[in-house]
């Protein structure tokens, strides 16, 4: 093998370790919109963190989906994993778990869903915040057993009890995404 040769492949290993190392992503399996069996130590972890039977956890996109992002932080306007805010990872979330598309900011975001009452939340329903005496200025997606997730403004991306310290009296409106996409295209114009 010649030394270019060899140099060459000695980067790729090198680079290959560095990205393994940094990374800890896991591969979503299925499509957008199709529920998988979770991982068996996804579905601990959730269930242990939610206190639900691990069967309860049936959703694996959500969950890798989830997993991927945890603790990426805070940005305002971020889109990515170097930063995201809360619109974008609602956006994100619901595109690449349950496809379905959503308009990028909360204030639209909030007029796409069909309103319910707390005690009514399924997996996938959006919970919107008043923080800062503004209407609707945060949004989370509803897990289940009380909890969401989020992308925190000081925490990141973080899956908390809705009724915790902090963030329940902050609550102001929750429900299921009108999926139609003539709702959507009219929030977007």
């Amino acid at each position: 093998m010649n030394a270019n040769r060899y140099a060459k492949l000695l980067l790729l290993l090198i680079s290959a370790t560095i990205l393994s190392c940094h990374s800890r992503k896991i591969a979503m399996k299925g499509e957008p919109g199709e529920v998988v069996k979770p991982q068996t130590s996804l579905a601990d972890k959730y269930a242990e963190m939610m206190g639900v039977n691990k069967t309860d956890i049936q959703n694996g996109r959500l969950y890798e989906f989830i997993e991927n992002w945890m603790g990426v932080p805070y940005k305002f306007g971020g889109l990515d994993k170097d930063g995201i805010d809360c619109s974008g990872f609602a956006l994100l979330l619901e595109q690449q778990v349950y496809n379905i598309n959503l308009p990028r900011v909360t204030s639209q975001q909030v007029q796409v869903i069909k309103r319910k009452y707390e005690e009514e939340l399924k997996e996938g329903d959006l919970v919107f915040f008043d923080f800062d005496n503004k209407q609707f200025s945060h949004v989370g997606v509803y897990l289940q057993n009380g909890y969401v997730v989020h992308a925190s403004s000081t925490k990141g991306v973080i899956v908390v009890k809705l009724h915790s310290n902090g963030l329940y009296q902050y609550f102001s409106r929750a429900g299921s995404i009108i999926d139609t996409p003539s709702v959507s295209s009219q929030v977007n114009q």
